[in-house]
């Protein structure tokens, strides 16, 4: 707050397991006090090291009167640079903690640098981009860090999205079925027909989504002249038109998936099939939303 800092600390100082009623809740009193005047600069959520982030990020989509108070701005993980790598090379039973919060993350403080050499740093940034190549890596000691750096990042904003061409890596078509966590992302050039794609997120969010922790893309629908952006956690999916297309800007549609067991060739083939074949199709609506059940607003 403008003039001092408000702690709420949770009924059992944890909200890393499901879409939390309790988090709901002391937003839903934080928004309250907006209301009656109180000014607020943000919210930072500090969660357990333990903690899996995508029920935090999804509580902010899950309830209709958070999303209209609050928006998330983004997922700040701080890494150990000594013992990181040991960490997300952990074989677990279930759920390997470390590894989904980097996956998750848009930023990503790579702290006690002064306890490893330059290779070192080096080699725990190639592991991290392994899970994550568009997260933004800063080098910190003790975690001191600009402010600006991590906060107002605008990680869910589908603006940024639209700006991040340049961070999306096109993949070779034969590489294998991953069954660690990664990150991929390619271009599709050519115009996708609405409702093939609809279906196409719709069955791919419904039967793989617990395995995709974030997915996000820039796409190019027939005969619309805009560009559709989305993002997607879990199964939580959501997007709008935005930018039109510049005279002569060539149609090509643009994805990153983050998750486990992703398949890229079936996610290729997946959308490649959605590319529409006769020109002639009708136009659709630039005013539509994609959605797959319960979907979030972007």
């Amino acid at each position: 707050f403008k003039d001092k800092e408000d702690i709420h600390l949770m009924q059992n100082g944890c909200i890393c397991c499901t879409v939390r009623v309790d988090l709901i809740h002391t937003l839903k009193k934080i928004a309250g006090m907006i209301a009656k005047g109180k000014h607020l600069d943000g919210v930072i959520i500090e969660t357990t090291g333990m903690a899996a982030p995508a029920p935090v990020a999804q509580t902010f989509f899950a309830d209709d009167d958070v999303s209209k108070a609050f928006r998330i701005d983004g997922i700040v993980t701080v890494v150990d640079c000594k013992w990181i790598v040991k960490r997300i090379s952990e074989k677990k039973k279930g759920t390997n903690e470390a590894v989904e919060q980097v996956a998750f993350a848009d930023v990503i403080l790579l702290n006690k640098t002064d306890l490893v050499d330059e290779k070192e740093v080096e080699g725990v940034k190639k592991q991290i981009r392994q899970l994550n190549k568009g997260a933004k890596m800063i080098e910190t000691k003790y975690s001191k860090v600009d402010l600006n750096e991590v906060m107002g990042i605008k990680g869910f904003s589908l603006d940024r999205i639209l700006e991040t061409g340049k961070e999306f890596v096109d993949f070779d078509k034969e590489t294998q079925h991953d069954a660690s966590v990664s990150s991929v992302g390619f271009h599709i050039e050519g115009e996708l027909d609405m409702r093939k794609f609809n279906a196409f997120m719709g069955k791919l969010l419904q039967e793989k989504g617990e395995d995709l922790y974030r997915s996000k893309g820039v796409v190019a629908i027939h005969g619309a002249r805009l560009k559709f952006a989305f993002q997607a956690v879990h199964m939580l999916f959501g997007g709008e038109m935005t930018q039109p297309w510049k005279t002569g800007e060539e149609r090509k549609s643009t994805f990153v998936f983050i998750g486990k067991n992703l398949s890229v060739p079936e996610l290729y083939d997946g959308v490649e099939e959605c590319l529409v074949a006769d020109a002639g199709q009708a136009k659709v609506e630039e005013q539509f939303m994609f959605g797959s059940g319960d979907g979030f607003k972007a």
